[in-house]
């Protein structure tokens, strides 16, 4: 590993039960979008396993570029990192399908309100927003590790913190996002698979 490259233990622990929903959701071919590719780990390996598809990994930290580019080097379908932010009012990339792995708890509201209002104005019909992390179901948390995470990430910053599923499928749907399944995955997480509805 190069110096460049940054590591997470996450990323390492997560990435085969993502990729097991990702190859049931995602298209064919055609830009798969990553949002917040924090060090570039998932990219490299989504990238590998899809080849037919562009991967556009994306961070608005600069110091998370040279990551993503260090681990992709040798991924010949991952593009160049943009700095791109989910508040952004256009995203300069028009996407068959979009990722989003652990960002929406780990930053303010506005960043899952952005997210979802441009997945909505970018996706074509029919085109996903692949979601995963911790959420809140039913007002509860699904773990008391999860209630204890939460306190923590509030305890670093107020605007921060695991979200209501609820409240992010109502969110979404304003911006014409259907739901179509969440998956329970490991360390109780979920995969929240939200499509793009005709018109």
């Amino acid at each position: 590993m190069s110096a460049t490259q940054l590591h997470s233990a996450a990323a390492a622990r997560n990435r085969d039960p993502i990729l097991a929903v990702l190859r049931r959701v995602l298209p064919a071919a055609g830009v798969v979008l990553e949002i917040a590719s924090g060090s570039g780990e998932h990219a490299a390996y989504f990238a590998g396993a899809f080849p037919r598809l562009a991967w556009q990994p994306s961070d608005p930290d600069p110091r998370a570029h040279a990551s993503i580019a260090a681990w992709c080097a040798g991924v010949p379908t991952v593009r160049p990192p943009l700095a791109l932010d989910a508040t952004d009012e256009r995203w300069p990339v028009a996407p068959a399908a979009i990722v989003c792995v652990n960002m929406i708890h780990i930053a303010p509201w506005a960043a899952c309100e952005g997210l979802l209002r441009n997945a909505g104005r970018s996706l074509p019909a029919g085109g996903v927003l692949y979601l995963y992390g911790p959420y809140r179901v039913g007002g509860r948390h699904t773990a008391p590790s999860n209630a204890a995470f939460d306190a923590g990430l509030r305890a670093r910053d107020r605007a921060w913190g695991v979200r209501d599923l609820e409240i992010v499928v109502t969110l979404a749907a304003s911006h014409g996002l259907d739901l179509r399944e969440t998956v329970s995955m490991p360390a109780n997480n979920l995969s929240v698979v939200l499509e793009r509805r005709p018109g």
